[in-house]
């Protein structure tokens, strides 16, 4: 394969690109939409006298392995206890 054949190959045409970054920025705008509607969620929930700082730490919760959580737990408690936390 000579250089000319890489280069072909390789060639960036200007619609292509242009398709890459719209659809990159279509989805950047929906990531930001996405965040707005999370903290209109919390402030609601803020509104109705909920603690939105553990409800992010349980919804974090929700995403983990029960077992990691137990264990992790198990050693915090551990730790509290050696320095009369507990």
């Amino acid at each position: 394969m000579s250089d000319t054949d890489t280069a072909d190959n390789y060639r960036v045409t200007a619609d292509e690109l242009r398709q890459f970054i719209e659809r990159f920025e279509r989805l950047e705008a929906e990531k930001k939409e996405l965040a707005d509607q999370q903290k209109e969620v919390m402030a609601e929930a803020k509104a109705r006298g909920y603690d939105t700082k553990v409800m992010r730490k349980v919804v974090a919760l929700r995403k983990r392995d029960k077992d990691d959580i137990a264990e992790e737990e198990a050693v915090l408690e551990m730790y509290k206890e050696a320095l009369g936390m507990a």
